[in-house]
């Protein structure tokens, strides 16, 4: 029987879930210019990123949204833990828009025109808190 605390979470992981997973599935085989460019962008803003090949960046970055998107659509994946890394996820992702130049409007939080598709990624961050919050609270 699935229970009530799932059927409500169900929406949001579907949906969200087969997004995150498409998009790691596009990721799966970048070319050499795309992983570069995935990869430059990453690092500029995360330096420790710069360690790594552009390719085997791509390669992990592919990985990392398929696991997650699959977290998300598995219903047997306790809630607190696929919001876990939801959250992560989409963290990271604002943190390339909060630290990237001309992302946001000067001395603002809201976006630019060229900021306005990572700026969007705010509605994974809160659906990662709301199944992390309600998979901690109904745990107990």
């Amino acid at each position: 029987m699935i229970s009530r605390s799932l059927l409500r979470q169900l929406p949001v992981r579907v949906v969200t879930g087969a997004f995150v997973l498409h998009s790691g599935l596009g990721k799966r085989n970048a070319d050499q210019e795309a992983a570069e460019q995935m990869h430059g962008w990453a690092s500029s803003t995360y330096p420790v990123l710069g360690k790594l090949d552009a390719r085997r960046f791509a390669t992990l970055l592919s990985a990392g949204e398929i696991a997650t998107g699959a977290l998300l659509l598995a219903p047997f994946v306790p809630a607190a833990v696929a919001g876990a890394a939801l959250t992560g996820f989409a963290g990271a992702l604002l943190g390339l828009y909060a630290k990237t130049p001309g992302m946001r409007q000067e001395g603002s939080i809201w976006p630019t025109e060229q900021g306005t598709g990572l700026a969007k990624d705010v509605w994974m961050l809160g659906i990662g808190l709301s199944l992390l919050a309600d998979g901690v609270t109904r745990d107990r």
